[in-house]
């Protein structure tokens, strides 16, 4: 198969060009030469950069998701950094069960005003204290 245009992989994988030549400043994916100004690519980057779209989804970071390749180019993923994300996603859905318990509760409340809601002011308390973290403000586990 020859070596695929930017515009079409970036037509392929569903992303800009600009995300391409974002992920090659990053060393993520790397373009097999130029054909006139535009880079070229060998068709295995859509394997790669499918890989790059499932580890995003997952809340992994470029640099984790860049060490998940080894210097060949080819996936190398740490089970136990799989296995350590599985475990953060599955605290942050437990958390979000919670808040979206505690959200349904509020907006049926008999309590004529949400302050005076006893399970509204535990949610409150518990955003104060950063216990219903947003991703944003989550400060991440120290290994």
């Amino acid at each position: 198969m020859t070596d695929l245009d930017i515009a079409e992989v970036a037509h392929r994988a569903g992303v800009p060009a600009s995300t391409l030549r974002f992920y090659e400043e990053k060393g993520l994916i790397a373009p097999t030469g130029r054909r006139g100004l535009r880079r070229q690519y060998d068709p295995g980057v859509l394997e790669r950069l499918a890989l790059i779209a499932l580890g995003r989804t997952a809340g992994f970071s470029l640099d984790e998701i860049a060490r998940m390749f080894a210097p060949d180019g080819q996936p190398h993923i740490d089970r136990r950094m799989l296995s350590a994300k599985a475990d953060e996603l599955d605290r942050r859905i437990s958390e979000l069960g919670v808040l979206r318990d505690s959200l349904r509760h509020a907006a049926a409340c008999p309590a004529p005003r949400h302050l005076e809601c006893p399970t509204f002011r535990r949610l409150l308390d518990a955003a104060a204290s950063g216990t219903v973290a947003t991703p944003e403000r989550r400060v991440p586990e120290r290994r």
